[in-house]
């Protein structure tokens, strides 16, 4: 039997956890906090949620399974997984529903999908794994449209070819992260982009997302690995030609890179892959302050050594995660490679962390150990931590960005107070913490969470104001809306501020270009064309 979503959370609905393991997890979870409930909420099933009956008919042509109009696919399209898609799902709120949900598996069906949309008048919202943490799936469209399609993509889920003299392979869009990985292994290469969203989240997504992977340096974008982009859009095929660099004008592939369904539905990609890594070594490195921290990450991000993983976490993050008693931050840094040893590069990076004020166990630590392996399986539990963490009335939401080194102490510092601030006055208690996830020689890439208890009923107004201050701060102290989060519908306000108009106008004349009557996305990056 085919494995489905959960409706409402993270993960496949057969993991969800039962009763018992819910109540456990959540007496453990505010036991560890000081706050929150022992005694969580169940979340609405699905055999309870009630939607609206669909505006838009069913097709009758194409193939059977094409179009799909049934509750559950519904359900299971209306949102992303941030939190206050989450809390809304948890109590059966489920707001913008797709009228219909398409799920085509070849690049003819999505043009079918488009052309009877069009005729519709029905707005397209692409939609890959569904991770979107800033509103970019929902069908918040306006009311200019007839109804909403919700394009599911992932069964155009194969690795098509692989060039093992160029190391590219071309990848159809809606290929699951897992799945796109164990078809590259019998190669013997990788792509090695690892966003935390991983398991469930698309080539595709990566792409129209600009998402974040695994290295911490130099390829830290999914932009450093494409090498060419294919897309439907209303008015014809968009697709650019296979290159390893062009000075040729504006890139096609850079203006689908970040266009979130906005300007064509992505449908593969040739990208840049590597062999698998052999060599590894790394250490985890703690200083007495995150300022210390931030000194060794600039030195390391301007040493030209490189390291692969560079990430650091401040002190009570450490203490949250189980990778450190509270007492230090602490930075996780690797270093590997399919061709030579990496202890040379290692030792060098130390020796900047000590100038820095940095300790650590002379003793390697791997990925799978110590504190690193703690502060690894924290990072990919989170997702399914939230959960218990909704039903125990525990607010649990991250915010990123980006800001240049000059500015980076007094940055984190002020969008870090403004937001610890904000959350006091409305929860009484709470935590911020903030880690650096990506490092650049002229900046880094702060990444905050905010843990708070939060009165039940409340979750979406409570986490709405924190982020408005949140934005606020970011914007005030010169950051950018999201390093690798992207725009979505949430953060369209600040987005619009972001960049400049001039700009902004050409990016509306090239949408008025491939998609006329504002149909795929509409409200996300631009608002819906009258």
């Amino acid at each position: 039997m085919e494995r489905v979503r959960n409706h409402w959370g993270w993960g496949w609905e057969d993991e969800a956890l039962g009763e018992r393991e819910l109540r456990e997890a959540a007496a453990g979870l505010t036991r560890h906090l000081g706050f929150g409930s022992p005694e969580p909420e169940a979340p609405v099933p699905l055999a309870a949620v009630a939607l609206a009956p669909p505006r838009l008919a069913r097709p009758r042509d194409g193939r059977p399974g094409l179009w799909v109009d049934a509750l559950p696919e519904r359900v299971r399209h209306t949102y992303g997984r941030a939190y206050r898609d989450l809390v809304r799902g948890f109590r059966g709120r489920f707001d913008h529903p797709p009228d219909l949900v398409a799920r085509p598996r070849d690049e003819r069906e999505v043009e079918q999908v488009l052309e009877w949309a069009a005729g519709a008048g029905a707005a397209v919202v692409p939609f890959g794994g569904g991770t979107s943490v800033v509103g970019g799936v929902e069908g918040r469209v306006g009311d200019g449209f007839a109804g909403v399609v919700s394009l599911d993509l992932t069964a155009l889920d194969r690795v098509l070819e692989v060039d093992d003299v160029s190391l590219a392979a071309r990848i159809q869009a809606g290929v699951l992260g897992p799945a796109l990985e164990a078809q590259l292994a019998p190669h013997g290469v990788t792509l090695r982009h690892y966003p935390q969203s991983f398991q469930f989240s698309t080539l595709g997504g990566w792409i129209v997302t600009r998402a974040g992977g695994h290295f911490a340096t130099l390829q830290t974008h999914v932009d450093d690995l494409v090498e060419s982009v294919r897309a439907v859009t209303p008015v014809g095929l968009w697709a650019s030609r296979r290159l390893p660099g062009s000075g040729a004008g504006p890139s096609p592939d850079r203006l689908l890179l970040g266009s979130e369904g906005t300007l064509g539905v992505v449908t593969e990609a040739w990208v840049r892959v590597r062999r698998k890594p052999v060599h590894r070594a790394g250490r985890a490195v703690r200083f007495a302050t995150f300022e210390q921290g931030g000194e060794a990450l600039r030195a390391l991000a301007q040493s030209g050594l490189h390291p692969e993983n560079c990430r650091l976490v401040d002190a009570r993050e450490a203490a949250l995660t189980f990778a450190g008693d509270g007492s230090a931050a602490l930075l996780v840094l690797g270093f590997e490679s399919a061709h030579e040893p990496v202890e040379r590069r290692l030792e060098s990076a130390l020796a900047l962390c000590r100038e820095a004020g940095g300790t650590w166990e002379e003793r390697a630590e791997g990925a799978r150990g110590g504190a690193v392996g703690s502060w690894r399986e924290a990072f990919l539990r989170a997702p399914y931590v939230r959960d218990v963490l909704v039903a125990a009335g525990v607010l649990s939401e991250t915010f990123e960005t980006a800001v240049t080194w000059e500015r980076f102490d007094r940055f984190v510092a002020q969008v870090r107070g403004a937001v610890a601030e904000k959350v006091a006055e409305l929860c009484g208690a709470g935590i911020v913490t903030c880690r650096v996830t990506h490092v650049y020689p002229d900046g880094a890439a702060p990444y905050f969470t905010v843990v708070a208890p939060v009165a039940r009923g409340e979750e979406v107004a409570t986490w709405d104001a924190v982020k408005q201050v949140a934005g606020e701060a970011i914007l005030a102290a010169g950051g950018t809306i999201t390093h690798h989060h992207a725009v979505g519908r949430d953060h369209r306000p600040w987005y619009d501020r972001q960049r400049p108009d001039p700009f902004a106008a050409a990016l509306a004349a090239a949408k008025a270009a491939v998609d006329p009557t504002g149909m795929l996305n509409p409200g996300v990056l631009l608002d819906p064309v009258r």
